[in-house]
């Protein structure tokens, strides 16, 4: 067993303040849809020009303008049927989720917000805003994002849900009056904090490094750093690889996967969106509970750990934002971030008129009894 410490700045905090465990596990066999690991030993090899194609594939294989499905993909038609949209199956949903407590997980970019060419612009639009400030009201709702906390909650500035940045290794819950007093102090969980001073020398050598690529952006996320290739020419593509190469393999404690058009530098622990749902629902005290109903929707490659982690446990489900077919442990599918919002929308109507339809019975109830007392 290893142990992760919690920092904890209120002792009032709606999350757990005690030692969050975490149980090591071996490594499971490449999963559909997860990230693309490259080695150490990958990295320390990849000298020749095969080797580094190689890589560069990969790059293409992460973005969807050169998305082709795999021989373990299946055609649309039948890839909706194994992944049906989840506005079609709403109400199956919401049958699935009866008696239950429903706890939702969102991604950011490309779930909440469009997927756009400059990181810093990926703004989320008021009306999904309000949409997830609504559905705050009604379920426990955590953001859990690659990008740096501080940056997403500059996007999403809605105080009374949970921040996941960093894919997981940065954790922030509001405390129990959050929703009401500004500025409330929370809990803090950041199982990799050692690795901070290491984080920001990668930055500032890839930042150097990749300063003659024109398009590339190199985002500082706390506990990771992002290579966004998305505006860079394909033709550059393997001199960009041999940079972050020639960076990453001074530092035998980090290591590399990619996402939508980007290249992500991680702390080798570990820890990912998985661990990350599992923890805030441990926090929100759920962690053994048969009654609960998580839902996480997300769009990239990052998002299959907690994926796979709701299928494990069998509770709840995942919802893939994508307009094509990808291999995926998720059950639902959505195509873009305006359906997502009006799946929100339907969940908080759901919510809404359930809670008003046991208020009348209630008052009925109470009504009966009065009047049998008489």
């Amino acid at each position: 067993m290893t142990k992760q410490n919690v920092v904890v700045s209120d002792p009032n905090s709606g999350i757990n303040t005690a030692t969050f465990t975490a149980a090591a596990v071996q490594k499971p066999p490449p999963a559909p849809g997860s990230c693309i690991n490259i080695s150490r030993k990958t990295l320390v090899e990849i000298n020749s020009g095969p080797r580094i194609n190689s890589w560069v594939d990969s790059m293409r294989a992460s973005s969807p303008t050169h998305h082709k499905c795999t021989s373990l993909s299946e055609d649309n038609t039948s890839w909706m049927v194994h992944h049906p949209s989840a506005l079609d199956m709403f109400e199956q949903i919401i049958s699935a989720s009866k008696g239950k407590k429903m706890v939702m997980f969102l991604d950011y970019d490309g779930t909440l917000s469009p997927i756009v060419d400059d990181p810093d612009q990926a703004f989320m639009s008021d009306a999904m805003r309000g949409t997830v400030r609504k559905l705050a009201r009604y379920f426990p709702t955590a953001i859990v994002s690659g990008r740096c906390r501080d940056k997403v909650y500059s996007f999403v500035q809605l105080a009374e849900l949970y921040y996941a940045g960093s894919h997981g290794m940065d954790i922030e819950g509001p405390s129990k009056d959050s929703k009401y007093k500004k500025g409330a102090q929370a809990a803090l969980f950041q199982p990799a904090s050692e690795f901070l001073p290491m984080i920001v020398e990668v930055y500032k050598e890839l930042l150097d490094k990749t300063n003659s690529i024109n398009g590339v952006r190199v985002e500082n996320n706390k506990f990771c750093v992002s290579v966004h290739f998305r505006c860079v020419d394909e033709k550059k593509w393997g001199e960009l690889a041999q940079q972050v190469k020639s960076v990453l393999k001074e530092y035998p404690k980090l290591r590399l996967s990619q996402g939508r058009k980007v290249l992500e530098i991680r702390p080798t622990i570990k820890w990912d969106k998985g661990k990350a749902l599992e923890f805030l629902l441990e926090s929100l005290g759920y962690a053994n509970c048969t009654d609960v109903f998580p839902v996480y929707i997300g769009d990239d490659r990052t998002d299959e750990d907690a994926f796979k982690v709701l299928r494990e446990r069998g509770q709840g489900f995942g919802i893939l934002v994508s307009k094509t077919p990808k291999d995926t442990y998720a059950s639902y599918s959505l195509l873009e971030p305006s359906e997502v919002m009006i799946f929100l929308r339907r969940l908080v109507e759901w919510k809404r008129l359930s809670l008003r339809r046991q208020s009348k019975i209630q008052k009925q109830l109470e009504e009966i009894k009065a009047s049998l007392k008489n």
